[in-house]
């Protein structure tokens, strides 16, 4: 079986399926250039509990946690199946690393997970577990969450950390789906793509003192500690590879990387590596 990746991807305002955006297009192909995974680990930003949680139903609902959006987008449904089996090794390997884990049968999907596995993924046949997030413990927290999960690379589970590259909601109004980002959204994002690509890890943990203008892209933080799971799921000296990026309604950077795990195979960089298929290098933003 091939080892995979993990993802970070920004999903983006709910109505991403129905919006004629660079990143719908990405994450529309996104799904033939990846290795098909037995099974599908979201940690999403839009499920925030005390301590790690993992959804262990057999059959998942579609959450719609939002309002006032076009009625197709409350018609939309993704009838994923569920997998207690791996529900409970990620429960196991938390525990075993010294992390507390509950287990809930009856969470469904947030809109975190199912709209951008709607585009990757349309045929809802792999089975779909989430993982949530604790805000309240930090980066660091989430990093060693996903260190712990590494396991679920190397058997067939890939592991995604759906959140937002920037999220400053206050500047969402009054922007075209399509507008350019400001400079002060472009340079946070610049300098963390640095940073993940340079493997400066004490850098990243201490990004809110460090990064430009980075309370203003974050002013809280549940929609960038995802991409600390996945980032730690890779393992120690994780390479990071962005796959795509590109801006929504100007503020959100809809930015997504692909983690390697150190001398990774040449046959996993080829399968990631065929996003430029995609044209998802040259997006202006």
């Amino acid at each position: 079986m091939s080892t995979l990746p993990s993802l970070f991807l920004s999903h983006g305002a709910p109505t991403l399926p129905l919006t004629d955006a660079p990143a719908r297009a990405f994450l529309s192909g996104l799904g033939d250039v990846l290795t098909p995974p037995r099974a599908i680990l979201m940690v999403s930003a839009h499920w925030e509990t005390t301590v790690p949680t993992v959804s262990a139903g057999e059959r998942n609902e579609t959450i719609h946690d939002f309002r006032g959006f076009p009625r197709a987008l409350y018609e939309m449904r993704y009838p994923a199946p569920g997998s207690p089996a791996v529900a409970a090794r990620v429960a196991d390997l938390l525990r075993t690393a010294g992390i507390d884990c509950n287990v809930d049968r009856n969470r469904g999907l947030d809109h975190g997970a199912w709209v951008p596995l709607l585009l990757i993924y349309p045929h809802a046949n792999i089975p779909v577990l989430q993982l949530s997030i604790q805000p309240h413990l930090g980066p660091e927290h989430h990093l060693n969450v996903g260190r712990a999960l590494a396991a679920l690379r190397l058997e067939g589970v890939l592991v995604i950390g759906s959140g937002s590259f920037t999220h400053d909601l206050s500047e969402f109004r009054g922007h075209d789906v399509n507008d350019r980002a400001p400079d002060w959204v472009n340079s946070f994002a610049d300098w963390f793509h640095g940073e993940l690509t340079g493997d400066r890890i004490d850098n990243l943990l201490d990004y809110r003192r460090q990064a430009p203008f980075a309370t203003k892209n974050h002013p809280t933080e549940e929609h960038l500690l995802p991409l600390y799971t996945a980032l730690g799921v890779a393992g120690e000296k994780a390479e990071a590879e962005r796959l795509h990026a590109s801006a929504t309604y100007s503020v959100l950077r809809m930015d997504v990387y692909a983690f390697h795990a150190p001398r990774s195979s040449n046959a996993l960089r080829e399968d990631t590596n065929r996003q430029a298929r995609l044209g998802s290098s040259s997006t202006a933003v």
